[in-house]
C-alpha cells in the first residue's frame, strides 16, 4: 500500500468536509515546528540543549534548556501563517498576541511545548502536546478568558512524542490516528488510523510514591490491583511509570492501559498536578477518540468548564472499564460521606 503523508491525509479530510482549509494548514505548521524540536532533542549533549536554563516558567518550576528552545520554535513557527488569532503556553503566563504586521486567523493554540522535560537529560522519551480551539467570534485581541473554553469544544487535539522515533498521534474528532515521521524524506506518514483502545486492561500507569497521600478511594482501587489474583479483582496488574505523560500515554495508545495521576494531599490547594488547557483536554479528546475514557475521578475532564489558562486537574484516563471502575470507587465514596 502506497504511504499516506500527513499532507496527504489532511487534504482527505479536508475533502470529506472533516477540517477546514485554515485548520489543515495550522496543524502543517505545528507538525514543522515538531519537526525542528525532534532535530533539537536528538542532538542531546552534541547541540547544548540539556540541563537547566536558569529560569523559572509560570509555575514556579525550573525550566529546562529545551523548554525554552521548544517554546521559542512553536512561537515562531506560529506567528506569520495567518491561521491563528492567539496561542498559550504552559511556560507563559499570558497568551501570546499574533504581531500586527501578520495575518489573523480563527483558531486558538494551546501547547505544552516539552512535556517529561525532568527526562530530557536521562535521555527517556519527551513530548510536545497541543489543542486547538476556535476564537470566539469578534475577537481580534483574544484574552486569556477566550481560551477559556471546555474540551468538547475543541477543534483537534495532538501530541508529537521524541522517543527511538518521532511519531504525532492527532485527532479531529473523527477517530485517532498515528503519523510516523520519515527521517529520510522529512514527512510525517500515516501508521496507524483509526487507533482503539481495549476496553479492559491489566496495566496501569501511577507514580506509587505518593501512595500515602492519595484519598481513600484510591488507596482501596490500587490496593485492589496490587492484591492480584488473590484479591477482589482475581487477577494480575503490571504497573508502568515513565513520568513523561506523553510516553505513558502513549503506551496506552498503542496497547491499552490506564494513567492515573490523582488528587493527593500535596496538592490539594492547587487542584491536581497536570493542566487543564495544555494536557488534561487534549490528552482526553485523544483517549475518548480512541475509545477510551477519561474522567478526574469524579466528572468527565471534556465537560469541566475552565476557570484558569493554568488550571489544574486530577487525571484518570485510558482503557474504559478501567477508568469506570476507578471513577465509581470515588463517586461511591463522596455520596457515602455527603
Amino acid at each position: 500500500m502506497k504511504p499516506v503523508s500527513l499532507i496527504q491525509f489532511l487534504i482527505e479530510e479536508r475533502r470529506a468536509g472533516r477540517v477546514n482549509a485554515e485548520l489543515s494548514l495550522l496543524i502543517e505548521v505545528v507538525a514543522r515546528a515538531c519537526k525542528r524540536i525532534a532535530v533539537a532533542t536528538n542532538k542531546g549533549a552534541l547541540g547544548g540543549v540539556l540541563g537547566n536554563a536558569g529560569s523559572d516558567n509560570v509555575q514556579g518550576e525550573a525550566q529546562k534548556k529545551l523548554d525554552v528552545i521548544s517554546n521559542e520554535i512553536l512561537l515562531e513557527a506560529n506567528a506569520w501563517g495567518g491561521q491563528l488569532a492567539a496561542c498559550a503556553s504552559e511556560e507563559m503566563e499570558d497568551p501570546q498576541q499574533i504581531p500586527d504586521m501578520y495575518p489573523k486567523g480563527n483558531h486558538l493554540l494551546l501547547f505544552d511545548p516539552l512535556d517529561g522535560s525532568s527526562n530530557i537529560d536521562v535521555n527517556i522519551s519527551v513530548g510536545t502536546i497541543f489543542s486547538i480551539l476556535r476564537c470566539p467570534d469578534g475577537i481580534s485581541q483574544p484574552k486569556a478568558e477566550h481560551f477559556l473554553q471546555p474540551g468538547t469544544t475543541q477543534l483537534a487535539a495532538g501530541y508529537v512524542v521524541y522517543g527511538p522515533c518521532t511519531l504525532m498521534v492527532l485527532t479531529f474528532g473523527h477517530g485517532t490516528h498515528e503519523f510516523t515521521l520519515d527521517r529520510e524524506v522529512g514527512s510525517f506518514v500515516l501508521s496507524r488510523r483509526d487507533i482503539r483502545i481495549p476496553e479492559e486492561t491489566g496495566e496501569f500507569a501511577i507514580n506509587m510514591s505518593n501512595q500515602r497521600h492519595w484519598e481513600v478511594p484510591m488507596q482501596r482501587y490500587i490496593g485492589e490491583l496490587l492484591a492480584g489474583k488473590e484479591g477482589p479483582r482475581g487477577r494480575d496488574f503490571n504497573m508502568r511509570w515513565v513520568a513523561s505523560m506523553v510516553a505513558d500515554v502513549h503506551r496506552i495508545i498503542t496497547r491499552g492501559g490506564v494513567f492515573y495521576y490523582p488528587l493527593d494531599a500535596k496538592i490539594k490547594s492547587k487542584g491536581g498536578k497536570l493542566r487543564l488547557m495544555y494536557e488534561a483536554n487534549p490528552m482526553s479528546f485523544i483517549i475518548e477518540q480512541a475509545g477510551g475514557a477519561a474522567t478526574t475521578g469524579r466528572e468527565r475532564i471534556m465537560e469541566l468548564q475552565p476557570t484558569g489558562l493554568h488550571q489544574r486537574v486530577p487525571v484518570f484516563l485510558g482503557s474504559k472499564k478501567e477508568i469506570e471502575l476507578a471513577t465509581h470507587y470515588h463517586v461511591e465514596a463522596d455520596g457515602a460521606s455527603a
